[in-house]
């Protein structure tokens, strides 16, 4: 079953940033993971949730997202995203 991950950020030092955004996908990809949605703006239709921007990476199955998230060598990358942006990560299970 597929897997994504939903990342809702806010960045706040873009400068720091541009590190993060410039090595995450290689990483994305060794997970065999890809992009669904890649920091768009997205627009609010119903509710108080307002993202600022908005990620949704799929994985084949959960095991893979789950690899991702404990890949020892992107731990550093995820501390300078916790750095440089106020972000909400979920990980859900997609439909059979």
């Amino acid at each position: 079953m597929k897997a994504y991950l939903v990342l809702d950020l806010s960045v706040n030092d873009y400068l720091g940033f541009k590190t993060y955004i410039a090595e995450i996908p290689a990483f994305i990809a060794k997970h065999s993971g890809r992009y669904i949605v890649r920091g768009v703006e997205p627009t609010t239709i119903e509710g108080d949730w307002a993202p600022e921007r908005l990620v949704i990476i799929e994985f084949a199955e959960r095991e893979k997202a789950q690899a991702f998230l404990d890949d020892p060598d992107i731990q550093d990358l995820f501390r300078l995203r916790h750095a440089t942006t106020t972000s909400k990560l979920l990980l859900v299970d997609g439909c059979t």
